[in-house]
């Protein structure tokens, strides 16, 4: 990577995943980079403000290097229509949680202006998902000393990312928890496998690629690095962290031997997302319209009622398809198990 950090020179070829909405704290992000690795910040949901106070936190944690992904803003695949027939369909759930739907507005998640924070704070890496910052955008951060790396699902996602400047590109295999990275927001997302997406990607872009997507014990990062892998970013592995976020609903369930399956939804945020298959997404996935974020918005206040009640099967509990072998734990020991 010719500018700024190098994720080569990482002690331990592990990245933190970026998990927002709960499980990325400063506590994980700093956590992840002590234990040689590194950890980032999810910017995710979170104002402009706020980020730059979950960065300095993190900083004030860890003297080392720090990462901050942005969810790149794209077009609504929404319709008033579509939208206002799955809210009248969620009416049990409203009833079930005593809470109101969201208002389904459209926003950006102030990019514009994580992006000045990004500038102002200068993070040693900054990692985009959903898309891509204009060639402009991208420029201005690799001046600013901060490494650049785009999330891809594909090859045609990866030479795009590059032909934008980034140093880096993590791809990202089906596997993955949590949303998909792939640009179109309304496309199936690509289910080839993590290892033929990853030889192709080596193949193909002359920048260092990391793995992402389903990897959660030593033998995974191993296999990618011997891949060609520089580094392997791994989020589902420290959902159970004692520096993780996630709320005590997540964790329980993840550990429940209830749950045997993660599937592909879009049901709690109107884009694809994977996470553990439950009554909510049975009920709701033929009915949920593509349109994110306003899904996410519509949803949010039961899914919070779902927390508050203590009960999995009405929210999203994010995890890749390996969520049955992660453990609890510190991160520093978490990261000893993968190294």
């Amino acid at each position: 990577m010719p500018n700024g950090f190098d994720l080569r020179g990482l002690a331990v070829p592990v990245i933190v995943a970026p998990m927002a909405g709960g499980p990325s704290t400063p506590e994980l992000a700093a956590a992840g980079t002590d234990a040689g690795g590194l950890g980032f910040v999810a910017a995710g949901y979170l104002s402009a403000d706020a980020l730059a106070e979950r960065i300095a936190a993190a900083r004030q944690l860890t003297s080392g290097p720090l990462g901050v992904n942005l969810f790149a803003p794209q077009p609504s695949a929404a319709t008033r229509e579509a939208i206002d027939k799955y809210a009248a369909a969620l009416a049990p759930d409203v009833q079930r949680y005593g809470a109101e739907l969201g208002k389904p507005v459209y926003n950006d998640d102030a990019w514009e202006a994580k992006i000045e924070v990004l500038l102002d704070l200068r993070p040693e890496v900054a990692s985009f998902t959903f898309g891509l910052p204009s060639v402009e955008e991208c420029k201005r951060l690799r001046d600013a000393g901060i490494a650049t790396v785009g999330t891809v699902t594909s090859v045609y996602e990866a030479e795009a990312a590059t032909n934008c400047g980034v140093d880096a590109i993590a791809v990202q295999g089906p596997s993955a928890g949590g949303h998909r990275g792939t640009f179109d927001p309304v496309a199936e997302p690509n289910s080839q496998p993590l290892s033929e997406l990853l030889a192709a990607a080596v193949a193909r872009v002359s920048v260092p690629v990391v793995a992402a997507g389903g990897l959660v014990t030593a033998d995974d990062v191993e296999r990618v690095i011997e891949a060609g892998a520089v580094a392997a970013q791994l989020g589902t592995a420290f959902l159970l962290a004692d520096e993780a976020g996630s709320s005590p609903v997540h964790r329980a369930a993840l550990q429940d031997p209830k749950f045997t399956e993660t599937v592909v939804t879009k049901s709690f945020s109107g884009r694809y997302a994977r996470g553990l298959h439950n009554r909510f997404i049975d009920e709701h996935e033929a009915q949920a319209p593509f349109g994110y974020p306003e899904v996410h918005y519509l949803t949010g206040p039961l899914r919070a009622g779902a927390v508050r009640a203590g009960d999995p099967h009405g929210t999203n509990v994010w995890a890749g398809t390996g969520f049955k072998s992660i453990r609890s734990g510190s991160v520093a020991e978490i990261m000893a198990t993968l190294a």
